[in-house]
C-alpha cells in the first residue's frame, strides 16, 4: 500500500517504497497516516485514494477456509493456549545479546507453549546461540492458510512483521511487535499491537498484561473490512469512464 513508512532510510524497503510512490499515477492507501506522510512528500491528493488495506481483503475471504496443521495435533496444542512466534528481521538476528534476552524473558515469561514456524537460517542462528525450551516447538514455514489458522487461534502473538501484526488486529488477537515503529501506526493506536522495540523489559511488561488477560481491546480501524478491493476497482473503472 502506498504510504506507509518506518522513516529508517538504511532499510531497502523504505527506500523502494519511496520511490514507488514518486512513479506512481495512484496511490491507494491504507490509513490517514499514509494519506499524511504522502502530503508531506508533495504528492498530489488528487492521486491519493484512501481505500484500506489490501491485505485484509485475502484474509478476509480465506478466514473460513483456514487449514488446522497437522503439528497441531502433534504437539497437542489446544486453541487460545499457546503463543505464536514469528522472526525474520535480519538486524534482529544479527544482534546476538539482544535476541539471546528476548528468548530468555518470552519463555521466562509464559507458561505456554510457543509455536514458532522458522526458516531454516533462522532455526540455525537458536542452535548456534543454544537457543531450546520444551516450550519452544520450532516448525518450518507453514502455507497461508495454515499459518493464518495459528495466528487466528493464539493466545498471543509475538513478531517482528508488520504484516502479522496486521493480521493481528482484524481478528482481535494481542500482538507484541519486536519494533519500535508500524508502518500501518493504526494497529497500535486502536488495533491489539504493542510495540515493544528489542528491550526485554517492555517484553516482559507486555507478557504480564497478556498473563492477566488485560490486553487492550481493539476494533477495526477505518475501512479495514476486507472490500479494499472493490473500492480500488470503483476508483480505476471511475478515472476511466
Amino acid at each position: 500500500m502506498a504510504g506507509t513508512r518506518s522513516f529508517d532510510m538504511d532499510m531497502p524497503k523504505e527506500v523502494n517504497s519511496m520511490i514507488t510512490d514518486g512513479l506512481s499515477d495512484y496511490l491507494f492507501t491504507a490509513g490517514m497516516v499514509a494519506n499524511r506522510n504522502l502530503n508531506q512528500t508533495g504528492t498530489e491528493q488528487t492521486h491519493v485514494h484512501f481505500v484500506g488495506n489490501i491485505l485484509i481483503d485475502t484474509l478476509r475471504y480465506n478466514r473460513t477456509r483456514l487449514q488446522r496443521p497437522v503439528a497441531f495435533s502433534i504437539m497437542r496444542l489446544k486453541e487460545k493456549e499457546y503463543l505464536l512466534l514469528t522472526l525474520n528481521r535480519h538486524s534482529l538476528l544479527n544482534n546476538d545479546n539482544a535476541l539471546k534476552a528476548i528468548f530468555h524473558t518470552m519463555l521466562e515469561k509464559t507458561d505456554k507453549p510457543v509455536v514458532a514456524p522458522l526458516h531454516t537460517y533462522v532455526r540455525n542462528k537458536l542452535v548456534a546461540l543454544g537457543i531450546t525450551s520444551e516450550k519452544l516447538h520450532i516448525l518450518p514455514p507453514q502455507p497461508y492458510l495454515s499459518f493464518g489458522y495459528l495466528v487466528n487461534h493464539a493466545r498471543g502473538i509475538i513478531t517482528d512483521s508488520g504484516n502479522v501484526a496486521e493480521e493481528a488486529t482484524f481478528l482481535g488477537i494481542p500482538c507484541i511487535t519486536l519494533s519500535t515503529y508500524a508502518e500501518h501506526p493504526e494497529t497500535v493506536t486502536i488495533g491489539t499491537n504493542r510495540l515493544v522495540g528489542e528491550d526485554p523489559e517492555a517484553l516482559a511488561d507486555a507478557l504480564d498484561i497478556l498473563n492477566k488477560g488485560e490486553w487492550q481491546e481493539g476494533r477495526l480501524p477505518e475501512r479495514w473490512d476486507g472490500r479494499a478491493a472493490e473500492r480500488i476497482v470503483q476508483t480505476l473503472l471511475g478515472e476511466h469512464q
